[in-house]
Protein backbone atom coordinates (compact mmCIF):
# COMPACT_ATOMS: atom_id res chain seq x y z
CA UNK A 1 0.00 0.00 0.00
CA UNK A 2 1.38 3.39 -1.27
CA UNK A 3 1.84 5.45 1.74
CA UNK A 4 3.44 9.42 1.41
CA UNK A 5 4.35 12.14 3.32
CA UNK A 6 3.62 15.61 1.89
CA UNK A 7 4.74 18.88 3.45
CA UNK A 8 1.82 21.04 3.39
CA UNK A 9 1.50 25.01 3.23
CA UNK A 10 4.53 25.50 2.23
CA UNK A 11 6.99 25.17 -1.01
CA UNK A 12 9.89 23.91 0.57
CA UNK A 13 10.85 20.10 1.84
CA UNK A 14 10.98 20.35 6.04
CA UNK A 15 8.83 23.53 6.19
CA UNK A 16 5.22 24.02 6.71
CA UNK A 17 3.27 20.98 7.74
CA UNK A 18 3.76 17.45 7.26
CA UNK A 19 0.92 15.31 6.86
CA UNK A 20 0.89 11.46 5.93
CA UNK A 21 -1.56 10.27 2.83
CA UNK A 22 -3.01 7.05 1.95
CA UNK A 23 -5.08 6.57 -1.15
CA UNK A 24 -7.54 3.66 -0.47
CA UNK A 25 -8.46 1.46 -3.67
CA UNK A 26 -11.01 -0.45 -2.11
CA UNK A 27 -14.98 1.33 -1.69
CA UNK A 28 -14.76 1.16 2.08
CA UNK A 29 -12.27 2.17 5.10
CA UNK A 30 -10.39 -0.11 6.80
CA UNK A 31 -11.26 -0.83 10.77
CA UNK A 32 -10.61 2.46 13.03
CA UNK A 33 -8.43 0.34 14.95
CA UNK A 34 -6.05 -0.04 12.12
CA UNK A 35 -6.56 3.73 10.48
CA UNK A 36 -5.59 4.94 14.11
CA UNK A 37 -2.96 2.55 14.53
CA UNK A 38 -1.71 3.48 11.42
CA UNK A 39 -2.05 7.64 12.22
CA UNK A 40 -0.01 6.63 15.84
CA UNK A 41 2.91 4.97 13.71
CA UNK A 42 3.68 8.30 11.45
CA UNK A 43 3.09 10.10 14.32
CA UNK A 44 2.48 13.50 12.19
CA UNK A 45 -0.01 15.86 13.57
CA UNK A 46 -2.94 14.00 10.97
CA UNK A 47 -3.07 11.56 8.68
CA UNK A 48 -5.13 11.77 5.74
CA UNK A 49 -7.12 8.56 4.49
CA UNK A 50 -9.20 8.58 1.09
CA UNK A 51 -11.43 6.51 -1.00
CA UNK A 52 -12.71 6.90 -4.51
CA UNK A 53 -16.81 6.99 -4.88
CA UNK A 54 -18.57 6.42 -8.00
CA UNK A 55 -18.92 8.96 -10.73
CA UNK A 56 -21.60 11.33 -10.73
CA UNK A 57 -22.62 11.54 -6.67
CA UNK A 58 -21.92 15.15 -4.79
CA UNK A 59 -18.16 13.65 -3.92
CA UNK A 60 -15.45 12.20 -6.03
CA UNK A 61 -13.91 10.64 -2.73
CA UNK A 62 -14.09 10.20 1.22
CA UNK A 63 -11.53 11.41 3.49
CA UNK A 64 -11.01 11.32 6.91
CA UNK A 65 -8.57 12.72 9.03
CA UNK A 66 -6.60 11.37 12.06
CA UNK A 67 -4.14 12.64 14.77
CA UNK A 68 -1.66 9.89 16.46
CA UNK A 69 -4.54 10.00 19.11
CA UNK A 70 -8.21 10.63 17.80
CA UNK A 71 -10.09 11.18 14.42
CA UNK A 72 -10.85 14.52 13.98
CA UNK A 73 -13.94 16.81 12.11
CA UNK A 74 -11.85 18.76 9.59
CA UNK A 75 -8.09 19.52 8.92
CA UNK A 76 -6.83 21.60 6.09
CA UNK A 77 -3.34 20.74 5.43
CA UNK A 78 -3.60 17.00 5.47
CA UNK A 79 -6.65 17.94 2.94
CA UNK A 80 -4.12 19.85 0.87
CA UNK A 81 -1.83 17.40 1.02
CA UNK A 82 -4.22 14.81 0.12
CA UNK A 83 -5.67 17.05 -3.21
CA UNK A 84 -1.34 17.73 -4.30
CA UNK A 85 -1.23 13.71 -4.12
CA UNK A 86 -3.92 13.44 -6.25
CA UNK A 87 -2.83 16.14 -8.88
CA UNK A 88 0.68 14.87 -8.85
CA UNK A 89 0.11 11.55 -9.66
CA UNK A 90 -2.47 11.79 -12.43
CA UNK A 91 -4.75 10.63 -10.22
CA UNK A 92 -7.50 14.26 -10.68
CA UNK A 93 -6.85 17.39 -12.57
CA UNK A 94 -8.87 20.61 -11.61
CA UNK A 95 -11.49 20.32 -8.71
CA UNK A 96 -11.46 17.50 -6.51
CA UNK A 97 -14.73 17.08 -4.33
CA UNK A 98 -14.04 15.23 -1.12
CA UNK A 99 -17.45 14.23 0.93
CA UNK A 100 -15.93 14.56 5.15
CA UNK A 101 -17.38 14.33 8.70
CA UNK A 102 -17.67 18.54 8.03
CA UNK A 103 -19.50 18.45 4.73
CA UNK A 104 -18.57 18.38 1.69
CA UNK A 105 -15.14 19.79 0.57
CA UNK A 106 -13.43 21.16 -2.61
CA UNK A 107 -10.18 22.04 -3.85
CA UNK A 108 -8.66 23.31 -6.56
CA UNK A 109 -5.11 22.78 -8.56
CA UNK A 110 -3.83 25.68 -10.42
CA UNK A 111 -1.10 25.61 -12.90
CA UNK A 112 1.29 27.21 -10.47
CA UNK A 113 1.25 24.19 -8.23
CA UNK A 114 -1.12 25.57 -5.54
CA UNK A 115 -4.08 23.93 -4.17
CA UNK A 116 -7.01 26.04 -2.92
CA UNK A 117 -9.58 25.05 -0.26
CA UNK A 118 -12.96 25.67 0.04
CA UNK A 119 -13.70 25.54 3.50
CA UNK A 120 -17.23 26.63 6.06
CA UNK A 121 -16.35 29.69 7.24
CA UNK A 122 -15.90 29.30 11.42
CA UNK A 123 -19.52 30.92 13.21
CA UNK A 124 -17.35 33.33 15.98
CA UNK A 125 -18.69 33.72 18.86
CA UNK A 126 -17.02 36.08 21.37
CA UNK A 127 -16.65 34.81 24.78
CA UNK A 128 -15.95 35.89 28.22
CA UNK A 129 -11.85 34.71 28.34
CA UNK A 130 -11.74 31.57 30.57
CA UNK A 131 -9.95 31.27 34.14
CA UNK A 132 -6.77 29.72 33.69
CA UNK A 133 -6.07 30.22 29.89
CA UNK A 134 -4.33 33.59 30.25
CA UNK A 135 -2.32 31.72 32.90
CA UNK A 136 -1.70 29.05 30.79
CA UNK A 137 -0.77 30.32 28.00
CA UNK A 138 1.98 32.81 30.04
CA UNK A 139 0.76 35.97 28.52
CA UNK A 140 -2.14 38.40 28.53
CA UNK A 141 -5.10 37.39 26.54
CA UNK A 142 -6.90 40.80 24.92
CA UNK A 143 -10.10 38.55 23.85
CA UNK A 144 -11.55 35.40 23.08
CA UNK A 145 -13.96 33.90 20.46
CA UNK A 146 -15.55 30.35 20.27
CA UNK A 147 -15.21 29.11 16.65
CA UNK A 148 -17.81 27.11 16.48
CA UNK A 149 -18.15 22.59 16.46
CA UNK A 150 -16.35 21.80 12.97
CA UNK A 151 -13.70 23.34 14.87
CA UNK A 152 -13.87 23.55 18.77
CA UNK A 153 -11.00 25.83 19.36
CA UNK A 154 -10.80 28.51 21.61
CA UNK A 155 -9.68 31.17 19.86
CA UNK A 156 -7.59 34.34 21.59
CA UNK A 157 -5.99 37.30 20.77
CA UNK A 158 -2.68 38.32 21.72
CA UNK A 159 -1.09 41.54 22.08
CA UNK A 160 1.27 41.49 19.49
CA UNK A 161 3.17 39.69 16.98
CA UNK A 162 6.09 38.90 19.63
CA UNK A 163 3.78 38.15 22.27
CA UNK A 164 2.43 35.14 19.94
CA UNK A 165 5.73 34.51 18.84
CA UNK A 166 7.15 33.93 22.52
CA UNK A 167 4.58 31.83 24.02
CA UNK A 168 5.61 28.63 26.46
CA UNK A 169 2.48 27.13 27.22
CA UNK A 170 1.63 24.71 29.66
CA UNK A 171 0.09 22.12 27.57
CA UNK A 172 -1.11 20.13 30.44
CA UNK A 173 -3.13 22.95 32.06
CA UNK A 174 -3.88 24.00 28.27
CA UNK A 175 -6.35 20.75 27.64
CA UNK A 176 -9.45 21.87 29.96
CA UNK A 177 -9.93 24.86 27.60
CA UNK A 178 -11.50 23.63 24.68
CA UNK A 179 -13.08 20.79 22.33
CA UNK A 180 -9.99 21.16 20.30
CA UNK A 181 -7.56 23.15 21.01
CA UNK A 182 -6.24 27.12 21.45
CA UNK A 183 -5.50 29.02 18.41
CA UNK A 184 -3.75 32.45 19.63
CA UNK A 185 -3.16 35.39 17.23
CA UNK A 186 -2.11 38.85 16.70
CA UNK A 187 -1.68 41.27 13.84
CA UNK A 188 1.39 41.29 11.97
CA UNK A 189 4.15 44.01 13.37
CA UNK A 190 5.38 44.94 9.28
CA UNK A 191 2.00 44.32 7.14
CA UNK A 192 5.13 44.53 4.45
CA UNK A 193 6.98 41.47 5.48
CA UNK A 194 4.29 39.59 3.55
CA UNK A 195 1.65 38.54 5.85
CA UNK A 196 -1.50 40.24 7.54
CA UNK A 197 -1.23 38.17 10.58
CA UNK A 198 0.44 35.69 12.72
CA UNK A 199 -1.02 32.62 14.93
CA UNK A 200 0.06 29.68 16.36
CA UNK A 201 -2.06 26.35 17.55
CA UNK A 202 -1.75 24.84 20.87
CA UNK A 203 -3.86 20.88 20.57
CA UNK A 204 -2.77 18.86 23.30
CA UNK A 205 -6.04 17.45 24.11
CA UNK A 206 -5.92 15.62 20.27
CA UNK A 207 -2.11 14.64 21.01
CA UNK A 208 -0.68 17.44 19.29
CA UNK A 209 0.90 19.91 21.49
CA UNK A 210 1.75 22.26 18.87
CA UNK A 211 0.77 22.13 15.60
CA UNK A 212 3.17 23.33 12.32
CA UNK A 213 0.47 24.85 10.47
CA UNK A 214 -3.41 24.16 11.02
CA UNK A 215 -5.53 25.22 7.65
CA UNK A 216 -9.11 24.82 9.36
CA UNK A 217 -8.01 27.14 12.10
CA UNK A 218 -7.73 30.01 9.22
CA UNK A 219 -11.32 29.78 8.63
CA UNK A 220 -11.51 31.30 11.87
CA UNK A 221 -8.61 33.56 11.53
CA UNK A 222 -9.97 34.53 7.87
CA UNK A 223 -13.28 36.11 9.85
CA UNK A 224 -11.79 37.79 12.17
CA UNK A 225 -8.68 39.66 10.89
CA UNK A 226 -11.57 40.48 7.43
CA UNK A 227 -13.53 42.47 10.11
CA UNK A 228 -10.38 44.18 11.84
CA UNK A 229 -8.63 44.81 8.95
CA UNK A 230 -11.16 45.76 6.22
CA UNK A 231 -10.29 43.09 3.38
CA UNK A 232 -11.51 40.41 2.54
CA UNK A 233 -8.42 38.52 1.35
CA UNK A 234 -5.31 38.36 3.31
CA UNK A 235 -2.59 36.05 4.37
CA UNK A 236 -1.52 34.37 7.44
CA UNK A 237 1.63 33.42 8.93
CA UNK A 238 1.53 30.11 11.64
CA UNK A 239 4.84 31.21 13.54
CA UNK A 240 5.37 28.16 14.39
CA UNK A 241 8.80 26.17 14.49
CA UNK A 242 8.61 25.15 10.81
CA UNK A 243 6.25 28.19 9.85
CA UNK A 244 4.05 28.48 6.78
CA UNK A 245 1.41 31.01 5.12
CA UNK A 246 -2.20 30.60 4.43
CA UNK A 247 -3.95 33.21 1.74
CA UNK A 248 -7.28 33.57 2.96
CA UNK A 249 -10.28 34.58 0.73
CA UNK A 250 -13.77 35.42 2.99
CA UNK A 251 -16.74 34.46 0.78
CA UNK A 252 -19.75 34.75 3.30
CA UNK A 253 -20.07 31.62 5.10
CA UNK A 254 -17.22 29.62 3.05
CA UNK A 255 -13.60 30.59 3.03
CA UNK A 256 -11.09 29.95 0.78
CA UNK A 257 -7.67 28.71 1.82
CA UNK A 258 -4.35 28.32 -0.85
CA UNK A 259 -1.06 27.05 -0.20
CA UNK A 260 1.43 24.67 -1.42
CA UNK A 261 2.58 21.40 -0.61
CA UNK A 262 5.58 19.03 -1.57
CA UNK A 263 5.94 15.50 -1.30
CA UNK A 264 9.11 14.72 0.70
CA UNK A 265 8.15 10.74 1.51
CA UNK A 266 7.09 8.28 -1.30
CA UNK A 267 7.08 4.53 -0.02
CA UNK A 268 5.45 1.30 0.99
CA UNK A 269 3.08 0.74 4.03
CA UNK A 270 3.82 -3.29 4.46
CA UNK A 271 1.34 -3.67 6.84
CA UNK A 272 -1.99 -4.20 5.50
CA UNK A 273 -5.47 -4.18 7.50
Amino acid sequence: MRIRIVDAFTDRPFAGNPAGVLLLDSAGFPPDTWLQNVAAELNLSETAFAHPLPAGGDADWVLRWFTPATEVDMCGHATLATAHVLHTTGAATGTVRFTARCGVLRTTAHEDGAVTLDFPTAPLREVAVPDGVAEALGAKVLAAHDTGPHIGDLLVEMADEQTVRALDPDFAALVAHSERGIIATAAAADPSAGYDFVSRGFFPRVGIDEDPVTGSAHTALAPFWSARLGRDELTGLQASARSGLVHTALLGDRTLLTGRAVTVIDGELLTTP
